[in-house]
């Protein structure tokens, strides 16, 4: 089910350094740029026409047809009463979990003086409205909800607009054109009041233009498919946005220590979101790699969702790597910068420690990605496709802008006058240094300075 690629013998073309592994490692083809052409008219349509132009694409892409866009309070409130008291519990828990991380990681403002009455201060100042995407096609991910509210919650964002995609056929005769009832009782459950049945690109354009009863919103965060990502792409600048993440990957750097069939449920779990889902397992054991696989054809035949899971593992996203070692594992893994990394080997703790690009790492047997995905305390909206080489995952600090403040008295001005004024002319911007020679010269005529 998996290829296997061989990367043991492999060398760079002058057999001098180590090769490219970003060029080796299984990857998917999720091409953003190439569906700009198709998002782009859903786009400037939501801009011109706004509620007008979201039923249309609603009716066309998820077989839906609502006079409203909003949700009314009181389908979140029935959402609410009818959720199951054991997915209520686990929801609970889950915000639990992640508000205790989200405020330890809270940044306070901080305070430099560098001299007398010089002073700057970083202050942490929230996003005025943000708005989250969630999706709800071919999962509803409920759980996004909570990882999307909570950071942005603890932020002290003022303003939340939640988006998730209206359904055709949802259970319990709650009737078509709303969100699934699940998404909408986790947003009952955080206190999020605005919600709206939009989905796709639509759904984006929506957010950054504002339409009809939805004002515009500052930040747009959220995963989403190739399209809602897209027209994240293309209306950045417009409206703030968080990443750019695609198809959901897992990568397990694994050696005779690790436990088949863990590293199997593993890789099965990621590949349950989405055929394009990619499952990697890097390893140095033949061994591991044979009851990997024997361990895949037997949980896969028992999953439900068994061809979506058989395409992805399948794919050319996912497969097994042979390494020579732990050491050429982490070089492969480090460039592969997954999503998700489980490290299950030999002290694992030492060898997580020495990773430099994941989105998160979860270390030893007993911390799976499905943790991470509900309970874990930590945030699962992360980057993909290898940008966790340079991007982080989603937390408060999306939610929040640093700005410098800055204080300074006449005296505190003149201290470094002259500096200044010779790094302007050094720039041949004379302006620059007139708006501090003024102040000089005032000083020097009226020989009062302020303290």
């Amino acid at each position: 089910m998996l290829r296997r690629i061989d990367l043991r013998d492999v060398r760079s073309d002058d057999g001098t350094a180590s090769p490219d592994y970003r060029t080796l490692v299984p990857r998917a083809d999720f091409d953003v740029e190439s569906a700009l052409a198709v998002v782009r008219p859903i786009c400037d349509a939501v801009r011109d026409r706004g509620v007008a132009a979201i039923r249309e694409y609603s009716a066309k892409f998820d077989g839906v047809d609502s006079e409203e866009i909003a949700v009314p309070a009181a389908a979140l409130a029935r959402a609410l009463d009818e959720l199951d008291p054991a997915v209520r519990a686990g929801l609970e828990e889950s915000i639990r979990r992640l508000r205790a991380t989200c405020e330890a990681e809270l940044e306070r403002d901080v305070v430099t003086d560098l001299g007398p009455g010089a002073r700057v201060t970083q202050r942490m100042i929230a996003v005025d409205r943000v708005g989250l995407y969630v999706p709800g096609g071919v999962a509803p991910l409920v759980s996004s909800v909570v990882m999307n509210v909570v950071p942005a919650q603890v932020a002290g964002v003022g303003s939340i607009a939640l988006t998730s995609s209206p359904q055709k056929s949802v259970p319990n005769d709650w009737g078509a054109g709303l969100p699934h009832p699940t998404i909408l009782a986790a947003c009952a459950l955080l206190g999020i009041d605005e919600v709206y049945a939009v989905g796709g690109a639509q759904a984006i354009a929506m957010l950054a233009y504002g339409a009809g009863p939805c004002r515009k919103v500052d930040l747009v965060t959220g995963p989403g498919n190739i399209y809602t990502v897209s027209a994240k792409r293309l209306l950045k600048g417009i409206v703030g946005i968080d990443s750019e993440a695609g198809p959901t990957e897992i990568a397990i750097l694994a050696d005779d220590t690790a436990d088949a069939a863990f590293v199997a449920a593993d890789l099965i779990s990621q590949a349950e979101h989405d055929p394009m889902a990619a499952s990697v397992l890097v390893t140095d054991s033949l061994r591991l790699a044979d009851d990997v696989e024997a361990e895949l054809d037997k949980q896969v035949a028992a999953t439900r969702h068994v061809e979506r899971i058989r395409t992805a593992l399948s794919g050319e996203q996912s497969g097994i790597v042979l390494v020579t070692g732990v050491d050429q594992g982490l070089d492969v893994v480090n460039a592969y910068a997954a999503e998700h990394l489980e490290i299950q080997t030999a002290d694992a703790a030492a060898v997580a420690a020495r990773v430099r690009n994941a989105g998160a790492i979860f270390v030893g047997p007993f911390a799976p990605v499905s943790l991470g995905d509900y309970c874990a305390g930590s945030n699962h909206v992360l980057p993909t496709a290898g940008c966790a080489c340079h991007s982080s995952g989603l937390s408060v600090r999306a939610f929040v802008r640093a700005v410098h403040v800055i204080e300074y008295t006449q005296d505190a001005l003149l201290e470094v006058a002259d500096h200044v004024m010779t790094l302007a002319d050094a720039e041949d911007l004379p302006g620059h240094g007139a708006a501090v020679r003024v102040r000089v010269d005032a000083d020097a005529g009226t020989g009062d300075r302020d303290s």
